[in-house]
């Protein structure tokens, strides 16, 4: 009879359960109209019910119809009271939480410790401490909360006082007191607490490890993880970021390879620590073998190859990337405008900062900065502007992109009408926003408002100069022959040239045919940088013009003692969001390269009819007069222009990139190209931008 009466128990027991747990299943999701429903509709409704219901109010941020049905309950019991108090606290309404408690018929332990968890939570530790001392009994988990607000705090000597009061220590309480400890890097007491526990959990060993991976005692750890009797994914992920925080790459491979279940952590981790070494072809290794990637370890590798100059790689890993379905989140979307920027691909950062204003993320004054600077360095100046204008509170940042981006395209009054509207509203300059004004006066000739303005950096904006804002007043007093000014510039200097220095002081003499003072400035350059062909070449074009042909001998002997090389001229333009790369004298790698040969010697007779010859504006030194035609015919950015004639609508402006500043014959060239197919063509070379239209650029041919 007893069994038969247990049985009907359990069955009108587990009977009443099923709607409770429903209403659970349901507020946890999210569904709480329905969870109500389940609620409304039942016949009997218990205790249980009530606090279910009550509880899923209060998950689902809806605190006052929460009340509303607590005060309706007819009974209640200890139980919807302390879920009244954690429902508050929950939702952060810490002092609600206190006026339940402080009117409660009954309390037990549950209730004292909602409440000081509650305190913990936001903050307000003293009264958690308070309200610890008060309590009639506590149990474990009462001095486990208490414990984890004082080490929340900081309050490690508190913490540990505390800790050794308490009558009953669980592997929580250990792990939380060791951790705080790792934190500070007293390891030796960590340590101590470690090897005193009487069990050891999992989340104990990887604290232990973890805490001698974060103070650089990788070894320490590598031992303790070694002897650990069970590991998790978590405990590898820590040991393996252990060896690619501290730059041992090799180790973490090896440990990732051991792995028996490789995490997607541990892989995004072993990819960028790849990448901070440089071994980017690993990296994308680590990537391939992934069988599981996420939107991080895409965003992971696009980073490896943007951070060290792959950006068609870092482009195409993203097209790729969104081709397989993956919704791109913020870390990749930015790295992506910084590749964009790199490669003037401005067909990809339109579709990107498109994708940000649909996340909203647009309105961060950081998003606006990396999005003006994209625009500035696709030429699209309006679009810029666009951006910059539309953004109320601007920072630093973005003034010194607009000056620079206006300096950049040659819109010298642009960029100083930039430059007096910030100093209007109060913002204060600093040493870049000189850069960037100081370089607009150069390229755009204005010397004496560059003198004044170099002037009154220190005088009046307290700023120091620095020796890129003496490279540019060289830069700007040389290209306007003031070559003596410019010397008297460097030896009043407080600090050494640099080559940006010097360089701008080269430049200067070639140009002015101040041949022994150019001597001195590549010879200077050769000192600071010696793998830089540069110098090389332009101290062996000052030799050759005088006829010194032992010393051109002598110099190319050092180069190939070196190994020095001049970096090959390379051109890219983006058609139909795919980026065509060309390099000089490499037009065969192209695979439409017939019909761009076709349009070069279509372009070679319109030229010549306009009176161009090619002849007359390219010297170099070392080839015969065959080489240099070739090379003159097939520079990059000729090649490239050309693709963009055949390929890009005559309404649209052809954009093309150069990694090495733009050579004087290809810069007459296509002012004329140009002219006589009556396009705008904007070129952006290693230093500015050159905006090509009706036979006239942007530069005033000043460069």
């Amino acid at each position: 009879m007893r069994f038969l009466l247990n049985t009907c128990r359990a069955y009108s027991t587990s009977f009443s359960v099923v709607p409770r747990y429903r209403i659970t299943q349901l507020g946890r999701v999210g569904q709480i109209e329905n969870a109500r429903q389940v609620f409304d509709e039942l016949p009997n409704k218990t205790v249980d019910s009530w606090n279910s219901i009550i509880a899923g109010y209060f998950q689902n941020n809806q605190p006052d119809e929460a009340l509303l049905l607590f005060k309706k309950m007819p009974e209640k019991n200890i139980v919807s009271w302390n879920g009244l108090i954690s429902g508050y606290i929950k939702n952060g309404m810490v002092s609600e939480a206190r006026e339940v408690f402080d009117k409660m018929p009954e309390r037990n332990v549950v209730s004292w410790t909602a409440m000081i968890r509650g305190y913990v939570q936001e903050g307000m530790t003293g009264e958690a401490v308070s309200l610890f001392w008060l309590m009639p009994e506590k149990n474990v988990v009462s001095w486990t909360v208490m414990l984890g607000g004082l080490i929340q705090e900081g309050r490690i000597d508190e913490a540990r006082r505390l800790y050794d009061m308490m009558p009953e220590k669980d592997v929580v309480a250990r792990t939380n007191m060791m951790a705080a400890y790792c934190k500070e890097g007293r390891l030796s007491d960590a340590r101590e607490i470690f090897d005193e526990m009487p069990w050891r959990n999992v989340v104990a060993w990887t604290t232990m490890i973890t805490g001698y991976v974060q103070n650089n005692r990788v070894d320490v750890a590598r031992k303790l993880f070694e002897v650990m009797p069970v590991k998790n994914e978590v405990s590898w992920t820590a040991m393996l970021m252990g060896y690619t925080q501290c730059g041992r790459i090799e180790a973490a491979l090896e440990l990732f390879e051991a792995m028996p279940m490789k995490s997607v952590v541990t892989g995004n981790a072993l990819i960028l620590g790849f990448g901070q070494n440089g071994e980017v072809a690993k990296a994308r290794r680590v990537f391939d073998q992934m069988m599981v990637k996420d939107d991080a370890t895409w965003s992971a590798v696009i980073k490896v190859y943007e951070r060290k100059g792959f950006e068609l790689k870092a482009l195409d890993l993203f097209i790729l990337m969104q081709k397989e379905g993956i919704r791109p989140k913020f870390p990749s979307l930015i790295t992506i405008l910084s590749v964009c920027a790199s490669l003037a691909s401005l067909d990809h950062g339109r579709q990107v900062h498109a994708q940000l204003v649909r996340s909203r993320f647009d309105e961060a004054v950081y998003v606006s900065s990396v999005l003006l600077t994209m625009y500035i360095k696709c030429g699209d100046l309006p679009k810029a502007k666009l951006v910059f204008d539309k953004f109320s509170s601007k920072d630093i940042v973005m003034w010194n992109s607009m000056i620079s981006g206006y300096a950049q395209h040659g819109l010298g009054e642009e960029a100083l009408k930039i430059f007096q509207s910030m100093f209007s509203t109060g913002m204060v300059p600093d040493d870049v926003t000189f850069v960037g004004v100081l370089t607009a006066c150069n390229y755009t000739g204005k010397v004496k408002e560059g003198l004044d303005i170099f002037e009154s950096m220190k005088s009046k904006y307290m700023v120091e100069p620095k020796t890129e804002h003496y490279a540019c007043m060289v830069d700007l007093l040389g290209r306007a022959g003031k070559i003596n000014e410019a010397v008297n510039i460097i030896e009043k200097m407080p600090m050494e040239a640099d080559a940006a220095v010097w360089g701008s002081l080269l430049g200067a003499c070639r140009t002015h045919a101040k041949l022994d003072l150019a001597e001195v400035a590549a010879k200077k350059l050769l000192v600071i940088e010696p793998e830089n062909a540069g110098p090389y070449i332009l101290l062996s074009n000052i030799y050759a013009s005088q006829g010194k042909w032992n010393d051109v001998a002598e110099l190319r002997k050092n180069m190939r003692a070196r190994s020095v090389k001049k970096s090959p001229g390379s051109s890219w333009i983006e058609v139909e969001k795919r980026v065509h790369v060309f390099t000089t004298g490499d037009i065969r790698a192209h695979p439409e390269h017939s019909m761009i040969m076709k349009m070069l010697e279509k372009l070679d007779v319109l030229l010549r009819e306009a009176g161009y010859n090619p002849d007359g504006n390219f010297v170099l030194h070392d080839v015969d007069e065959e080489e240099k035609l070739y090379s003159l015919r097939y520079h990059s950015e000729k090649l490239a222009v050309a693709y963009g004639l055949l390929k890009v609508p005559k309404e649209i402006p052809i954009r093309v990139m150069k990694n090495l500043r733009v050579c004087g014959d290809c810069h007459t060239a296509i002012k004329l190209i140009a002219k006589v197919t009556e396009r705008e063509i904007i070129l952006r070379d290693a230093n500015r931008f050159h905006h090509f239209k009706d036979g006239i650029c942007s530069c005033r041919d000043y460069w």
